[in-house]
């Protein structure tokens, strides 16, 4: 096999078998040497093939002279080891080889035709810095230790797998000699070169391409380190932080245990105290149960396998599937089993903290192929698999962790680093051994805020509505119920009954009090269900018509929820598509500038934005950033009118939105509140603002008894004249947009605490094909507004 690749070394390669000739004439000169006729035989064939001693460049005569060469070569080879070891002859770095032991020729055959053996982990660059090391050991005597165990994959197409070789080396029968061209090397030279590894610059200048000659051949020893390879290979990936880990780790095994078509899973399970009853599965990536999200019933493993694995925590190996599966009568462990193809399997479980194991599974498709043996060979494994296993537990807390950060605390990302600094103090004073260790408190002054609602109308009435409708349909089930039964059994305490329920009847349709329906509801529960209990056993139509009532009842309610129901269903959707238009809008607000935001399901959605200096770590803030938010916000409320206005006609309740902002001239100071978990406004000067925010949608036009706040417009509050004048300039831009229209100007009645405010109301302008994905951008604003 040879390389014809030209590689730049500064070693002439000349392959020569000089120091094997001179062996044979060392015996053939020695009459009592065994080898002393054979010898003289051999010489007298090679004698007539000078060019096999002198040396030759041309990798043909390698082909050409195979016969004498393997002749030459017969002691390296000796046929009782041929079969056992994988060795040849090569000429180094070029990989070129020739005269083959069997065990290398059969190894190569079952690689894919166009393999060409090659260094796994060698550099052109490093094949050439390896050269000149080897000439300063040769040459001048210097000992450099560049050594390091160079590796070939080979792959196998009979098994599928690639197998994996350690190389060595023999240059006993070689030599490197010097040409005209080499410097020589200087003790000073030497100091420089180990100063320079990095720099080939360097070495070649000192070894110029090509100025020594190497002669003669070296013996390549391969050894097969698959095993440890893949060993190594699971250490690194079990380690190592991946999304592939399941499919590395699959590849890894089926080198390890010679199965092409291994399968392999793995589950951890929350195991509290130890109790059978209370096993969850809590992440899987399973081969041998059915779903993640259920417990794990006691029944679907055999009483061996759930001692075996659960109780003594011991690894088990199932050689044949089945017969398991006779010995247990074809359990649901089986026949997960048997559906998936799987004829013999491992199962390794691990242990990963207090409440928490893990389930390794190892399987193939035929049986007798894993077994107590291949159990066994995983012994030198299992601590990583455990250490890797309590990274991806401690992973997974982590998550959830994140998580609840995410979703159940106000700790936005943009200030968080801020956290981090008050946590880092308050570590370092613990360490330090401080006796009262404090946390700082939280507080960012010199703020903006910015405050907007997108408020459901009526849905006070909406939901009093759907509560009378619901009301008024159970009782009108219940007298139904009442008038057969009494049609069929003329009892006085019917009469009683319908008298009382059409009285509910005529309170509900006048209005609902506090407790109404309380009332009610305690009512038909204590005199009528039992009433109920009695009519169903007189006749089957009797027993259907109560079917009827019960059937419309909720379960868990005990009171007719349809019409409630559907309201609900329709807050939530649009509360839903509300909320994920303003989140995926806010992420490109926080790329042109990071700030505070926060935002709440009601019915409708509010947000809070804070944006300024003391926010932001490492950043020079501009009041320009508020601007360009104030516009961004008034550009969102805009979109988030559309998605209502075109989400109504979906709704089972055709519900409306009206939407406000509220401008706030001045900065302020906000502080993390510890026991509410969350930011509020610091100061009592800032109180006003909050008192605004909590009142304001429930304002007058002044002298008027009409909302500030209806569907269709958007109100914009301030109290100063700058702020009315910075809007304008926002709503004629979105004008020229086609998304405002007619804006009027208008005071407002005073407030409890509050006066002087007044407002902008804007007309929203709906459009009929309105695409929430095809809103404009960010940075198409800032564009606009700089144009």
């Amino acid at each position: 096999m040879s390389h014809s690749e030209e590689i730049e070394l500064p070693l002439n390669l000349h392959v020569s078998f000089e120091k094997v000739y001179s062996f044979y004439k060392k015996y053939a000169e020695d009459s009592k040497h065994p080898f002393h006729k054979s010898a003289k035989d051999i010489l007298q064939q090679i004698n007539n093939f000078p060019e096999l001693i002198e040396g030759f460049t041309d990798e043909s005569i390698l082909e050409k002279n195979k016969e004498q060469i393997d002749l030459l070569l017969e002691p390296l080879f000796p046929e009782i080891l041929t079969d056992n070891e994988i060795k040849s002859a090569a000429v180094p770095y070029t990989f070129t080889t020739f005269r083959f032991s069997n065990r290398f020729k059969k190894i190569l055959e079952n690689a894919p035709e166009d393999y060409e053996l090659k260094i796994r982990n060698l550099e052109e660059n490093e094949m050439y810095l390896q050269s000149c090391v080897m000439i300063l050991n040769f040459c001048y005597g210097y000992s450099v230790d560049l050594k390091r165990p160079f590796f070939f994959d080979i792959p196998d197409k009979k098994l599928g797998i690639t197998k994996h070789y350690r190389v060595a080396f023999n240059g006993d029968f070689s030599e490197v000699i010097p040409t005209e061209l080499a410097p020589k090397i200087t003790d000073e030279d030497y100091k420089i070169l180990l100063d320079n590894f990095d720099n080939i610059e360097v070495w070649k200048e000192k070894f110029p391409p090509n100025s020594y000659i190497f002669k003669g051949f070296g013996i390549m020893n391969l050894f097969d380190v698959t095993a440890d390879e893949t060993l190594s290979s699971i250490r690194y990936n079990l380690l190592k932080q991946d999304d592939n880990l399941v499919e590395n780790m699959r590849t890894d095994l089926s080198e390890f245990y010679n199965i092409k078509d291994l399968i392999l899973g793995f589950s951890i399970f929350d195991f509290p105290s130890n109790r059978l009853d209370c096993i969850k599965v809590k992440k899987s990536e399973s081969i041998i149960l059915d779903t993640l999200d259920t417990d794990l019933c006691a029944t679907f493993f055999c009483e061996g396998v759930t001692n075996q694995i659960f109780v003594k925590k011991e690894a088990l190996a199932i050689s044949d599937v089945e017969k398991y599966g006779l010995g247990t009568n074809y359990n649901p462990f089986y026949k997960n089993l048997k559906s998936r193809g799987i004829a013999s399997i491992l199962l390794i479980p691990i242990s990963c903290g207090h409440d928490s194991f893990a389930l390794l599974e190892i399987a193939s498709p035929r049986p007798y192929e894993l077994n107590s043996i291949s159990q066994n060979k995983l012994k030198d494994i299992l601590p990583v698999f455990e250490a890797a296993v309590k990274r991806s537990t401690e992973e997974h807390k982590n998550i959830l962790e994140a998580t609840i950060q995410q979703y159940y605390t106000a700790i936005h990302p943009s200030v968080k680093w801020r956290f981090y600094e008050a946590a880092e103090k308050y570590q370092i004073q613990l360490q330090n051994g401080d006796e009262n260790p404090k946390l700082d408190e939280i507080i960012f002054s010199d703020v903006y805020p910015l405050y907007g609602q997108s408020d459901i109308k009526g849905s006070s009435l909406a939901r009093n509505i759907a509560i009378k409708n619901d009301l008024t349909n159970q009782l009108n089930l219940a007298v139904n119920v009442l008038d057969k039964a009494q049609a069929k059994e003329s009892l006085p305490i019917y009469e009683e009954l319908m008298f009382r329920i059409k009285e509910y009847l005529t309170d509900v349709k006048i209005g609902l009090d506090a407790g109404d329906e309380l009332g009610i509801i305690d009512f038909l529960k204590s005199e009528i269900y039992p009433v109920f209990s009695h009519i169903k056993k007189i006749n089957d139509e009797l027993a259907d018509a109560v079917k009827i009532y019960m059937d419309r009842i909720d379960s868990n309610l005990q009171v007719v929820y349809e019409e409630r129901r559907g309201y609900e269903e329709s807050v939530t959707i649009l509360n839903e598509k509300l909320a994920s238009h303003i989140d995926k809008k806010q992420m490109e607000a926080q790329a042109m500038f990071p700030h505070y935001f926060e935002r709440y399901k009601t019915d409708g959605i509010e947000h809070n934005m804070y944006i300024g200096k003391s926010l932001v770590n490492n950043s020079d803030y501009d009041s320009l950033y508020l601007y360009n938010l104030r516009l961004w916000q008034l550009k969102v409320m805009c979109e988030m009118e559309n998605i209502a206005h075109k989400l109504k006609a979906t709704l089972k309740n055709k519900l409306e939105i009206a939407s406000l902002i509220l401008v706030h001239s001045n900065s302020l100071a906000i502080k993390f509140r510890m026991d509410e978990k969350q930011f509020d406004v610091d100061g009592a000067y800032n109180i006003r603002y909050e008192i605004i925010k909590k009142r304001i949608d429930k304002a007058h036009i002044k002298g008027t008894n009409e909302r500030l706040t209806v569907p269709g417009k958007i109100a914009i509050v301030y109290s100063q004249d700058k702020d009315a004048k910075e809007y304008k300039k926002y709503i004629k831009y979105l004008q020229s947009k086609n998304l405002l229209g007619k804006v009027e100007k208008l005071e407002l009645e005073d407030l409890q605490g509050v006066t002087g405010l007044k407002a902008l109301r804007v007309e929203v302008i709906y459009t009929s094909d309105f695409d929430e994905k095809k809103t404009i951008t960010i940075n198409q604003l800032i564009e606009d507004i700089n144009a």
